[in-house]
């Protein structure tokens, strides 16, 4: 069965968008016109293939071939990359669908995707999401690429190490001083109340782990911002885990102070991203990882163990 060209790129370009409006705009069509390709599409291939929510996703069924269409773009582009160079062909940037966590895209990631523009003309689609779910998207064909705390490789995807993100307990001194007169015990942790980003955030709850209070349920305040999760903290709302990077010179002015100095949380990310051997792909993949060297902690080694024979590998 072949697919419609035209039919495929109205189908990429509502999930990319989000509406069938928004599709129309950017492919120069109307509305109608993107809405008898997708029905077409869809009789062709006896699926339903979009909900028609706000914004647009893909169905179970639509997902795999959301998957093809963006494999085709990344191909069909690499075909007409050598036609660039005379003006006859790639004036249109590239679209890329990548997922990232929150903390990485506020520290370390946005050096990569500069350097990435300036070999290739690529229009970024970011999805901000945590790190353990970000393989999800990747499951999905939501998008080609993307930063996870998953380190065994999505179907379909290779993964390489990136370094590990190293994040704090901080709060304000007055906030210790409030909460924390005694240190932290139980009665104080388990009444203090402490920033989260989403429901999706463990960190504060590895950090009771770490201290051994796990059983505990502080008061939250959800915080969905990377930047306001600090500000949260210089202002008293509540303690939280904030990546070093970012608090480091709030520590040494005593805007902020740690709740358990030496007690530190490090979070290994991985790059994962479609086995495509696409060129994009490729300088895409090598910019992240040196921007990832340039400001994440080295990854651990693993303890050497014996081989068969009694010698170490």
């Amino acid at each position: 069965m072949q697919l419609d060209s035209r039919q495929l790129a109205a189908f990429a370009a509502v999930l990319r968008e989000g509406s069938f409006d928004a599709a129309a705009r950017a492919l120069h069509v109307t509305p109608s016109a993107v809405s008898q390709r997708i029905k077409a599409l869809e009789e062709r291939l006896g699926r339903v293939l979009i909900r028609r929510a706000s914004p647009c996703t893909a169905t179970e069924a639509g997902q795999s071939l959301q998957r093809h269409a963006q494999q085709l773009q990344l191909l069909e582009a690499q075909a007409l990359a050598p036609f660039a160079a005379d003006g006859t062909s790639g004036a249109e940037a590239l679209p890329l669908s990548i997922a990232v966590n929150a903390d990485s895209l506020a520290t370390w990631f946005v050096p990569a995707l500069a350097a990435l523009r300036e070999r290739h003309a690529v229009s970024l689609d970011l999805h901000v999401e945590d790190q353990d779910h970000s393989s999800e998207l990747l499951r999905q064909g939501r998008v080609l690429a993307a930063v996870s705390a998953e380190p065994a490789p999505v179907q379909g995807c290779r993964v390489s190490p990136l370094g590990r993100m190293r994040y704090l307990a901080v709060a304000s001194p007055a906030f210790v001083r409030r909460h924390f007169p005694n240190g932290l015990n139980d009665a104080a942790l388990g009444s203090a109340p402490c920033c989260v980003f989403n429901q999706k955030d463990q960190l504060q709850a590895r950090f009771l782990r770490l201290v051994g209070r796990a059983r505990l349920n502080p008061p939250q305040h959800r915080v969905p911002s990377t930047h306001g999760f600090v500000h949260a903290a210089l202002h008293g709302l509540g303690w939280g885990m904030n990546p070093q990077a970012l608090v480091a010179p709030l520590l040494a002015s005593g805007d902020l102070v740690e709740l358990a100095p030496g007690r530190v949380l490090d979070v290994a990310l991985y790059w994962q991203r479609w086995s495509l051997e696409a060129e994009v792909l490729k300088t895409l993949g090598e910019a992240v990882a040196a921007a990832a060297r340039e400001q994440l902690l080295p990854m651990r080694q693993p303890p050497r163990t014996p081989s068969s024979k009694g010698v170490a590998d």
